[in-house]
């Protein structure tokens, strides 16, 4: 018999998805975007990644280094892969974007979704362990899912896509993680032992989209110090807002 809390978990889930779509708000006030503007976008995506691959590198650590190098490397082999195969089709659609612009995007997508997995599991694997922790973990998962919309729709709007559109695929990025939530709650035994695989998993893919995609983008419009600055300043706002937000 399904223990009442699982659904609560769910719910705590499936709050921290919507969130996500929080993050492309900003664009609904800011809406024509110059070349500088585009590449300032590029960098600040990149540095919130790098913020987020910081976290979750040290959340796997904690559990198991040596899992999360695994993941890590694994993670890197992945997207190169997707990447590949991706480079091979030319006709891509997605987000209405096309061509170039749609590679980036199916991308970002799919390695933010990947990521979402591994969150996923950690809200799951929080809750077996107690009411408390659950909760905790669930807040921070929220607050940390709002500047990863937003570094989604940095990517998505800046090229033509509807905020409310960028909103939604924000969103889809993180719908694993009330679908992984439920069964790593109910077994968190066989859970919790490939959640830092799955943490350096997630932090390899962002790690290699930051470099491979994202600063290189942001380079041709603008100048290495400004990119530099703008990497940055988001690198320290998501970790002040990570580690800060819940003590407000």
């Amino acid at each position: 018999m399904v223990d009442i809390n699982a659904w609560t978990v769910v719910l705590a889930a499936g709050i921290t998805a919507v969130a996500t779509g929080l993050g492309a708000l900003p664009f609904l006030f800011v809406r024509d975007f110059s070349g500088w503007w585009l590449g300032v976008f590029n960098a600040a995506a990149g540095g919130l990644m790098l913020a987020a691959s910081h976290s979750l590198v040290a959340e796997g650590t904690a559990l198991g280094a040596g899992r999360t190098l695994g993941g890590i490397l694994t993670g890197l082999v992945l997207i190169l892969v997707a990447n590949t195969l991706i480079s091979r089709e030319e006709d891509h659609d997605v987000a209405e974007l096309a061509g170039a612009d749609a590679r980036k995007a199916l991308l970002i997508l799919g390695v933010m979704t990947a990521h979402s997995f591994a969150e996923g599991v950690g809200v799951g694997v929080s809750f077996g362990g107690s009411d408390e922790l659950g909760v905790f973990i669930t807040a921070a998962i929220t607050i940390h899912n709002i500047p990863e919309g937003l570094a989604i729709s940095l990517v998505l709007v800046p090229r033509g896509t509807p905020v409310w559109k960028a909103a939604g695929w924000s969103i889809f990025t993180s719908l694993p993680q009330p679908l992984m939530a439920l069964p790593a709650f109910l077994f968190v035994l066989v859970f919790e032992p490939v959640l830092p695989v799955g943490l350096g998993l997630a932090a390899g893919a962002m790690i290699w989209m930051v470099f491979a995609e994202l600063i290189p983008d942001a380079l041709e419009e603008i100048s290495g110090a400004t990119a530099g600055a703008a990497v940055t300043l988001a690198f320290a706002a998501l970790f002040a807002f990570q580690h800060f937000g819940l003590h407000m």
